[in-house]
């Protein structure tokens, strides 16, 4: 069996090992950048003294800022972003490992339950014990019915065993298309945060040049928005987990207490359920980007809204105060 957590474990080492890669990006983006404020400084400072107003400092410090964090990019932007981000990833991974450890113990349960079941019906005990079977195959004689007896039970065993064997091949490769499709997720994630980590300083000097503002929010956006592809995996995971302990649960009290409760319709609710996580899993970016962008579109459609608004209020006052004045 592929041990998952230690290729998530690679894929975690890799983006801190790739980190260093974004200082050769920032001499180059040092100097896009110092072009970038030489024309910023110098077009408001122009503008100011031709309209002769009094220069406003406080906007010419937009670029140093810019310029402050491309020369340590890693340690202010990486650093702040990830540790801010990171005790999310913690708090959703630990979510994921309560729930499956959840899922193990009543999967052992519930196993121990279905074999104590089928052991107390003499008929169906054959099945899964062999010194059942060969107790029951001494008891027999070497008539003819006893013949056909035996041979039901050899068939009998042998379509149970394989009918078992099957089940759990299927639901192996469900349970490897389940991790491999979280592997994708993890392995893209870490790919594009890889890449905008090391691009990043040349956002932030394009961020200095005017028309490219938004560079720098868009670039913050999408950055936390991948980021938070592994705590929405992670709380995915956790869901189906839940799911599965709650199908658990109620097959555990069932086979305490129906002696005909039928195994294999559970069966075939966990295999329905894994096939929705599979399908669910390629759902985890958009979910991320509704996390992200609808907060921010919503405060800005607000913020939009309270300005349109008040601008109105206000030219409509200033139209009725001339109107009295001028009238």
């Amino acid at each position: 069996m592929v041990d998952f957590n230690n290729l998530h474990q690679i894929l975690r080492d890799l983006y801190t090992e790739m980190m260093p890669m974004c200082a050769s990006m920032a001499g180059i983006a040092k100097g896009i950048a110092g072009l970038g404020a030489l024309f910023y400084v110098a077009y408001r400072v122009w503008q100011s003294l031709a309209r002769a107003e009094p220069i406003d400092v406080y906007p010419l410090l937009r670029p140093f800022a810019l310029g402050l964090c491309i020369m340590f990019f890693p340690v202010i932007v990486l650093g702040t972003i990830n540790s801010v981000l990171s005790p999310v990833v913690r708090g959703t991974n630990q979510i994921l490992e309560t729930q499956t450890m959840d899922m193990h113990l009543y999967a052992e349960q519930k196993d121990r339950l279905e074999y104590e079941a089928l052991m107390r019906d003499p008929t169906t005990a054959y099945l899964v014990s062999n010194e059942e079977f060969d107790r029951q195959l001494d008891e027999l004689g070497w008539g003819f019915s006893d013949l056909m007896t035996m041979a039901g039970m050899y068939m009998e065993r042998a379509m149970y065993q394989t009918r078992k064997w099957i089940r759990e091949l299927f639901r192996e490769i469900l349970e490897l298309m389940f991790h491999a499709a979280a592997l994708l997720v993890d392995t893209l994630r870490t790919f594009i945060l890889i890449v905008l980590s090391i691009l990043g300083p040349l956002a932030f000097a394009f961020a200095v040049w005017d028309g490219f503002h938004a560079t720098l929010v868009q670039w913050l956006s999408r950055y936390i928005t991948v980021y938070l592809w592994l705590p929405v995996a992670d709380l995915f995971s956790s869901i189906l987990a839940k799911i599965q302990v709650l199908i658990l649960q109620n097959d555990i009290e069932r086979l305490a207490t129906d002696p005909t409760f039928v195994i294999d319709a559970a069966n075939g609710m966990y295999i329905i359920f894994m096939i929705i996580g599979i399908v669910g899993y390629f759902t985890v970016p958009t979910v991320a980007n509704w996390v992200i962008q609808s907060s921010i579109g919503n405060y800005a459609r607000n913020v939009t809204t309270v300005f349109i608004t008040g601008g109105q209020t206000v030219m409509g006052g200033g139209k009725y105060i001339k109107g009295k004045l001028f009238g």
